[in-house]
């Protein structure tokens, strides 16, 4: 008998966990660090560890959601064109007509 390999079929595809996309999954993560540094400043500011836990869990809740939906609507690279698209002007204006005569003494 000969070798059998396995084939990865996963070469050149974007990186996926769980249905998140590509930088969705480093959001994601930047979140959660930044959730639990507000939960330790909460904390040692001396609030309750039961109003910590209940307020980082709805926060942590929502950002989770939101990240999903992001993911969902734009895909891998939506999110940045969606952005490039913003910033392209609606019109150009021209106030002078000097851009379309030519000027023959060249």
């Amino acid at each position: 008998m000969g070798t059998i390999y396995k084939i990865n079929k996963g070469i050149n595809q974007s990186i996926e966990f769980k249905g998140l996309k590509a930088q969705y999954i480093w959001y994601l993560g930047g979140g959660i660090i930044l959730l639990m540094i507000l939960f330790a400043a909460l904390f040692i500011i001396g609030l309750p560890s039961l109003v910590c836990v209940g307020l980082i869990g709805v926060l942590g809740t929502v950002l989770v959601i939101k990240i999903y939906a992001l993911s969902r609507k734009y895909g891998e690279h939506g999110m940045m064109k969606a952005l490039a698209k913003k910033q392209l002007p609606r019109a150009l204006k021209c106030n002078s007509r000097k851009v379309f005569m030519r000027n023959t003494n060249r």
